[in-house]
């Protein structure tokens, strides 16, 4: 059944925000109701440990921490600024924002997050909750708490690991030690006035059943309010961890007391369907991510668990001895917004979905074959299980409803038109960023640029790291072939607005520009890893091309955090995207923007280590303290 709806266009957030383009058509053949899906469902009021309707699902996402373990996926403070702001307007119940003791910008931007989006209270009444993630220690909860505590809704989430393996190998501790660990941990965060604490039994998967009665007895005891089970490595299959939720909830004992939660990771791509055993049987929180990122192979994707209760939960989840309440489960998640924030993650993150990727890849509302074209024409109900509509993805709106075509002879006014009627809404600044990189493609692409190129264009220009330690790309000229050298003369402006260019040789003309880049700026990175794609078809497409780097060992510039599970050191990688008509200033662009990110990190690091050291509160990180010269001495920043 069909339905007139007006979507209003959201305010911009910070530089810009994606938000669901305007369409007087939105389909609810997804639902069984009639309702509205641009209008997410009433929520039952948020208590710490009960939900008042026994049907309804929290959902939990962790994108901005787990999600950030990912390889080459570091988010600055105002990406995850802009991530959780777009997670509060999808509706997400509680948001995990961080690891707070990991860094000192890690715990700068769980706190922003907490003072921002856990303060904007809807029209409806609601705000999420903002969770911070702690291992089981007195100084990890002190930090996430002093992180999440300006939230109206904080919430401390520790864990400690149950299962043989990680006990034996990994913490050298019996389960006596772990119970005692796991109790002190929980009784610590509700001294501090935290009343809604989450405890995780660590890889529960593999963990022995009575032992797990035991443990999550006692913190239940100390005062835990959810109690969330981890399928760690991925192991479960959905009927054996769905009975692993039914189990616990019968043998442990209080467990009327606590909301039982799943945390299903993806190794054998089971993650969804395991989250989904686990509301079958009772489980009323669901951990998740956007487009499924997290470590390894990933976690349950946010977007496939809640489009699954969309479309089954209302018939489906009655059909286990350990369900509860009516068994028609549901969420509050408003998902016209899927879309956008798949977007949003994806390109800050550099994490591309595959084409085939369950609700938000390329593919999922594509039609090649003929049988299917053909059933597509005469209905859509035979091909498609829900609209692309009611995830915020607007078929067919490309024509822009008047055949416009933008090309080098267009106007700002059609293009910032388009971009509405595309969803994103610009400040004057970016738009004129935009523009300005508009008008160059679009002198070399004939037949005018498509949304796909217009989209890259945003999200080139709006992975640009501003403040005083900014380089921006000037002009690049390369010279190359089979019988040459390959070289390029590199053009750039930095901090202090003063043009200067470098020539370098190297291996191909990318090289050569990477290496020149280097030469000004004043840094030596290692690139981890180089990527390609054209944005659309033809020999003239716009190439979007993303990197990532780390610093390289035995340089002046270190960037290092603290890994929430293993508790090591790890490097941090910087991603950067790129999008040209030319791949070697594609190329070039993507690497400017990853050394950019890479900069403001270590500088903002730097300076709140010099604060903390210079306060003597002991929460700077340990080093000694040396300075590097970036590009002739313009800008200085200080780096452990």
């Amino acid at each position: 059944m069909k339905i007139i709806v007006l979507l209003s266009i959201v305010h911009a957030v910070v530089s810009f925000n994606v938000a669901p383009a305007v369409s007087s058509r939105l389909s609810t053949r997804c639902y069984t109701n009639t309702e509205d899906p641009a209008i997410r469902k009433p929520r039952p009021p948020y208590i710490p440990g009960h939900i008042p309707d026994p049907d309804y699902v929290r959902i939990f996402d962790t994108t901005l921490r787990d999600g950030e373990q990912s390889p080459g996926a570091t988010l600055t403070s105002s990406e995850k600024l802009l991530i959780a702001k777009q997670l509060s307007k999808l509706g997400v119940d509680i948001i995990e924002a961080g690891f707070p003791i990991a860094s000192p910008d890690d715990f700068d931007a769980v706190k922003k997050i907490a003072e921002v989006v856990g303060n904007e209270v809807w029209e409806d009444g609601y705000v999420p909750v903002i969770c911070g993630l702690s291992r089981a220690n007195e100084k990890d909860i002190k930090r996430a708490w002093d992180a999440v505590s300006p939230a109206k809704l904080p919430r401390i989430h520790t864990f400690i690991a149950t299962s043989k393996i990680h006990m034996e190998s990994k913490l050298k501790m019996t389960e006596d030690e772990v119970v005692k660990r796991a109790v002190e941990a929980v009784e610590y965060a509700r001294s501090l006035g935290c009343v809604d604490v989450e405890f995780s039994p660590e890889d529960a998967g593999r963990s022995e059943p009575e032992f797990l009665y035991r443990v999550l007895g006692e913190v239940i005891k100390a005062g835990a309010t959810t109690l969330n089970i981890p399928d760690t490595t991925g192991w479960n299959m959905p009927w054996e961890f769905g009975g692993l939720i039914g189990m616990l909830r019968e043998n442990v004992v209080g467990s009327e007391n606590v909301i039982f939660s799943t945390h299903c990771q993806n190794d054998l791509g089971l993650s969804t369907a395991n989250s989904l055993a686990g509301a079958m049987n009772g489980a009323r929180q669901l951990e998740c991510t956007i487009n499924g990122i997290g470590e390894r192979a990933g976690n349950a994707a946010l977007e496939e668990v809640v489009m699954g209760i969309a479309l089954k939960g209302s018939t489906h989840f009655d059909q286990s001895p350990n369900h509860i309440g009516s068994g028609k489960i549901y969420t509050a998640i408003n998902p016209v917004h899927i879309s956008p924030t798949s977007k949003m993650v994806s390109e800050f993150t550099g994490m591309i979905c595959q084409p085939h990727k369950a609700i938000v890849g390329n593919n999922a509302f594509k039609h090649e074959s003929g049988i299917h074209q053909d059933g597509m024409i005469k209905s859509k109900n035979t091909y498609e299980i829900m609209t692309p509509e009611s995830i915020g993805l607007m078929r067919g709106d490309s024509e822009s409803g008047a055949g416009i075509v933008l090309g080098k002879h267009s106007g700002r006014n059609a293009v910032s038109t388009r971009l509405a009627e595309l969803g994103y809404e610009l400040d004057q600044e970016k738009l004129n960023a935009v523009f300005k990189r508009f008008k160059i493609v679009a002198e070399k692409k004939k037949g005018g640029l498509e949304d796909e190129d217009l989209e890259a264009l945003v999200f080139d220009s709006a992975g640009t790291t501003d403040g005083e330690s900014s380089w921006a790309l000037d002009d690049l000229q390369v010279t190359t072939g089979m019988s040459g050298i390959p070289t390029a003369t590199v053009t750039m402006h930095g901090p202090d607005g003063i043009k200067r260019f470098c020539a370098a040789t190297g291996t191909g003309p990318v090289d050569a520009v990477y290496k020149a880049i280097d030469k000004l700026i004043g840094i030596s990175v290692e690139l981890e890893t180089y990527g390609m794609q054209a944005v659309n078809e033809g020999i003239d497409a716009v190439a979007t091309t993303r990197v990532s780097i780390t610093p390289k060992p035995d340089g002046t510039v270190s960037a290092t955090s603290l890994h929430s599970q293993s508790g090591t050191e790890k490097i941090r990688k910087f991603s950067g995207a790129g999008s040209d008509g030319d791949v070697v200033v594609s190329s070039a662009r993507a690497y400017v923007s990853a050394l950019n990110k890479m900069i403001a990190w270590t500088k903002r690091r730097a300076e709140k280590e010099k604060a903390s050291n210079g306060n003597g509160n002991g929460n700077g990180a340990a080093g000694e303290q040396g300075s590097v010269q970036l590009g002739d001495g313009v800008s200085q920043v200080q780096v452990k």
